[in-house]
Parts: C-alpha cells; sequence; structure tokens
C-alpha cells in the first residue's frame, strides 16, 4: 500500500474543559492506555455555557499547556458550546434530533460566527498554548451558514463534520465517512450509540480514516466504555493511530 493511501485512525476528546476536569483526566489515562501514549486531539472549549471559562482557571490551563507540550493535538471547539439561537425549519430539526442545546454554531451570524472563532483560537494559541491550535471543530458537529461562511477566512488549518474533515480556506475534504462516537445522555441514546458502534466495527474496515470520539459523559456508563476499549482495539490493531495534522499531506479525498 502506498503511503498516500495509508489508513489511520484518529482519536479525540471533546467537550475539553475545567468543568469536566475529572472526567477528562479519565477518559485521558484510558486512551493514552490503549493507544500507546498521546497520540489524540483535545476539542477545547473556551467557556462551556458561560459557566466555566479556561481564562479563569490556572491549573486546568496548565494541564491543556502539558498535553499540549506531550503531543496532544488542540482544536478550537466553539466558544460557549451551548445554542441560543431560535431555529426553523432544518436547523431546527437538527437543534432538536442531533443534540441537546449544544449546537452553538448552527445560528449564528457570520460575523459572531467569526468573533468566537478568533477569541477562541487567540485564548487556547496565545494564553494557553503558546502553538498553532490545529482547526475548528464547531460544538455537536454543526454548522450554519453564518459558520461555515466564517469558517473559511478565520485562518484554521482543519475543519470536522459527522462525515467529513476538510480544509476550510479551499473546501478540500480530506477525510469521509461517520464518526464513531457514543451517547449518554439517554438510555435510548446510548443503546443506539452502541449499536452504530458495534455495525461500525464491521462496517467501516474499509475507510481509509477512521474517526472516534469521546466525551466526558461516556465515563459514566461501563457499557459505553467497554465499547469504546472494544472499537478502539478494532482498528488500532490493524491501522496506526496517526494526528489530524497527517491530513494535510495527504490527497483529498474521494
Amino acid at each position: 500500500m502506498s503511503q498516500l493511501k495509508q489508513k489511520r485512525l484518529l482519536v479525540s476528546i471533546h467537550d475539553v474543559g475545567p468543568g469536566f476536569a475529572s472526567q477528562i483526566e479519565q477518559l485521558v489515562e484510558r486512551l493514552s492506555a490503549r493507544l500507546g501514549g498521546s497520540r489524540f486531539a483535545m476539542l477545547v472549549v473556551p467557556d462551556h455555557w458561560g459557566q466555566h471559562p479556561l481564562a479563569g482557571d490556572a491549573v486546568f490551563a496548565g494541564r491543556l499547556r502539558r498535553w499540549s507540550d506531550a503531543g496532544i493535538e488542540m482544536f478550537v471547539h466553539g466558544w460557549f458550546h451551548r445554542d441560543t439561537a431560535a431555529h426553523t425549519g432544518l436547523a431546527g430539526f437538527k437543534a432538536r434530533h442531533m443534540t441537546a442545546g449544544e449546537g452553538e454554531f448552527l445560528g449564528l451570524s457570520a460575523g459572531e460566527a467569526g468573533r468566537r472563532m478568533a477569541d477562541g483560537k487567540a485564548l487556547i494559541e496565545d494564553i494557553i498554548i503558546g502553538r498553532p491550535v490545529a482547526g475548528f471543530i464547531a460544538p455537536a458537529w454543526l454548522y450554519g451558514p453564518g459558520a461555515l461562511e466564517a469558517l473559511a477566512s478565520a485562518g484554521f488549518a482543519l475543519a470536522e463534520d459527522h462525515m467529513r474533515v476538510w480544509r476550510p480556506e479551499s473546501g478540500a475534504v480530506l477525510a469521509r465517512g461517520p464518526v464513531i462516537t457514543w451517547a449518554s445522555r439517554t438510555p435510548r441514546r446510548s443503546a443506539s450509540s452502541l449499536a452504530f458502534a458495534a455495525l461500525a466495527r464491521v462496517a467501516l474496515r474499509p475507510l481509509e480514516t477512521v474517526r472516534i470520539a469521546v466525551h466526558p459523559g461516556d465515563v459514566t456508563k461501563a457499557s459505553l466504555l467497554a465499547s469504546i476499549d472494544r472499537t478502539l482495539a478494532a482498528f488500532a490493531s490493524n491501522r496506526p493511530v496517526g494526528r489530524y495534522s497527517s491530513l494535510l499531506d495527504s490527497p483529498p479525498a474521494t
């Protein structure tokens, strides 16, 4: 197999911030043990729901800096994560059924989306980790027209949604395929995510790039943690665990 077509596994921890410090630590330990080190990404929320500002927590900011120094990629993951916009039509459907008030960038204007992107980028890069972030990923992977317009000129190398990773500046798609993730909010959603993960362990094997995302709430259910372990093992056994930035050296996905 040529290097250009080499398969890879990308793993990320979402909703990283001081409000979930204990859960994030558990996930870091779990992923580090199963992936052989700091070979995963973190999606950092600057002020989760307006209640947990990174700028006001020197201890957690120090942890982020150490994790970044150890090689963990850092993404800007919105600003508040909370969606306060009123939605209609398709956006209303997404807001109701794809998340529970978490799709912050679904209804923002281009101006407001751009401001939050710039503020998040500056905070994490300049004040906390001291190096460029890997990219931007909207909360709940949901982008409205304003967010997509702002993202194209926000200076991020990478962006991601449920079905792809792309270069915001050019729109070139670098990886395709659904993210494997889990839901802890209700028993029904948990059962559905467990079923999808079991299917994905077989159905997604042909993909060049497989993406796995975990959330703080996953640590509250043993069934989810067991499924995460099985899914990581299934893909890490036959493909290297990579970095999102490696996609920048790959040709566009077909």
